[in-house]
């Protein structure tokens, strides 16, 4: 039998120790998530099932000149991705932690989106090297959004069958067409309503994406790197294929490296 490979540990969101403003906003904004780990220079979501699923999503500061996305497997090797690009428009951070903080209460997502311009052989080698020592699955409808869903080591080498709650925060890795430099995506379950979000984040702050503004409000925030936040409205509180990853494992499909 083959022994299992290295398995990613840890999906960490990485700014410049210059930008630890950014890390206080992130922890005002994410106070109420009950996944929330707090130490100096480093915020940890940890999964709340399965016991033991992986990976671990990480905002910390750290020696680097630029924002960088760091994915660490578990024997010790990484991959990294720069995000050296800015936005001189859009809301405050420390703006959109004070008006969101006490509405936040779950992390569905994070994720980063890379421009169409990205190269075939960058694109191809992280899916590969994700896909490889993670549950990585394809967007059921075909774009090129595959999604890590936090599984135990079992469930990486077999395939995940317990669709529950709490399964989160899961990763996006999206080829963009309408980007032309890399983007951070944070996507928040709130305790507002469509009309809340719209009033709060009128336009030009706030946008709704065709096709996805039933679901979310979109807010992007000034400073670097280019962060967007999708702000999923209030639900009825009943789970979903969606929130328990089924629709993702039984109707995407598994991607291995």
């Amino acid at each position: 039998m083959t022994a299992p490979g290295p398995a990613l540990t840890e999906i960490a969101y990485r700014l410049p120790h210059a930008d630890a403003s950014v890390l206080m906003d992130l922890r005002t904004l994410l106070a109420r998530v009950p996944q929330l780990s707090v130490a100096p220079g480093r915020l940890t979501l940890i999964p709340a099932a399965p016991v033991g699923a992986l990976p671990l999503t990480v905002f910390e500061t750290a020696a680097v000149d630029v924002p960088q996305v760091r994915f660490t497997t578990s024997d010790g090797g990484s991959h990294v991705l720069e995000s050296a690009s800015a936005s001189s428009g859009g809301v405050l951070p420390g703006e959109l932690a004070g008006r969101l903080g006490p509405h936040v209460y779950a992390v569905d997502h994070t994720g980063v989106n890379l421009p169409a311009s990205t190269s075939a052989d960058l694109w191809s080698r992280t899916v590969e090297r994700i896909a490889g020592s993670s549950a990585m699955y394809r967007y059921p409808t075909g774009e090129p959004w595959p999604f890590v869903l936090p599984s135990t080591t079992a469930e990486r080498d077999a395939e995940i069958t317990a669709f529950v709650a709490g399964r989160e925060p899961r990763f996006e890795l999206v080829l963009d067409e309408w980007l032309s430099v890399p983007l951070w995506q944070f996507a928040l379950r709130t305790d507002l309503t469509r009309a809340a979000l719209e009033a709060m984040f009128p336009e030009p702050d706030g946008v709704a994406f065709p096709g996805l503004g039933e679901v979310f409000r979109a807010v992007t925030v000034r400073g670097r790197p280019l962060i967007r936040f999708d702000l999923y409205y209030r639900g009825d509180d009943a789970l979903n294929d969606w929130e328990t990853g089924k629709w993702l494992v039984t109707a995407g499909g598994r991607m291995r490296g």
